[in-house]
């Protein structure tokens, strides 16, 4: 059965207290606007205002959610490279992150 592709966000909120907040959607605009008006009881329902800071399409939702939860694992400095598009730092601390979980194991 052939997937159903429909275009998604993920998408990094900055909430008023400084904090990030990642997740993904098929209505960007009307998902930001939810936020903002504290629709929804959950993380940022607390920290209004927020501000739209980062996001990036997607052909399919699936691949969204993936890249969501990706980023929910990533230190509050890895969301910053990114949100630079800082590559390459970007890739440094992915290094670093992974030689870290080496040595604790």
């Amino acid at each position: 059965m052939p997937q159903h592709q429909h275009p998604s966000w993920v998408y990094i909120l900055q909430c008023n207290d400084g904090s990030y907040y990642t997740g993904c959607t098929t209505n960007l605009e009307e998902r930001v606007y939810q936020h903002q008006k504290g629709l929804y009881s959950g993380y940022t329902s607390k920290r209004r205002p927020i501000k739209l800071i980062w996001f990036e399409e997607f052909r399919d939702i699936s691949d969204a959610i993936d890249l969501e939860r990706q980023i929910k694992g990533w230190s509050r400095n890895k969301k910053e490279a990114l949100m630079r598009e800082d590559f390459e730092l970007l890739e440094e601390l992915s290094k670093s992150s992974i030689n870290r979980k080496t040595e604790n194991t």
